[in-house]
């Protein structure tokens, strides 16, 4: 059988120059090829879900003390804090500003006797 498989002559033929047919070897002998001409070809992560955004800065609820010095509001969107964690404890009754936080942050906050104020 001249065809061994491939159909129509001519299907197979011509393929061994540019080693393999489309992305054949891109994770075998076209590895550095992909890395150096598409890198991101196999761009997606299965450890994170698609639309998650991670945010640059947080801080935990912990401290928070150490941040007012003295006072009792703070606005941790004009110190660059983009969220807040509900990791540790909060002394004091604190009026936060903050773009979002956890329901253990808020919930913290709330039992010391402070609120929390969300900043768009």
């Amino acid at each position: 059988m001249r065809t061994h498989g491939y159909g129509q002559i001519g299907q197979h033929r011509h393929s061994g120059k540019q080693g393999g047919h489309g992305n054949a070897g891109l994770h075998k002998h076209k590895w550095s090829w992909l890395i150096l001409n598409d890198p991101d070809h196999f761009g997606r992560d299965p450890f994170r879900p698609p639309g998650y955004i991670r945010p640059a800065k947080w801080a935990n609820v912990g401290q928070l003390d150490a941040l007012a010095n003295g006072s009792k509001s703070l606005d941790l969107t004009s110190l660059g804090v983009d969220k807040l964690l509900g990791s540790g404890e909060v002394s004091g009754a604190y009026e936060v500003k903050v773009a979002s936080f956890t329901k253990k942050a808020q919930g913290k906050i709330e039992a010391a006797g402070g609120k929390i104020l969300v900043q768009e």
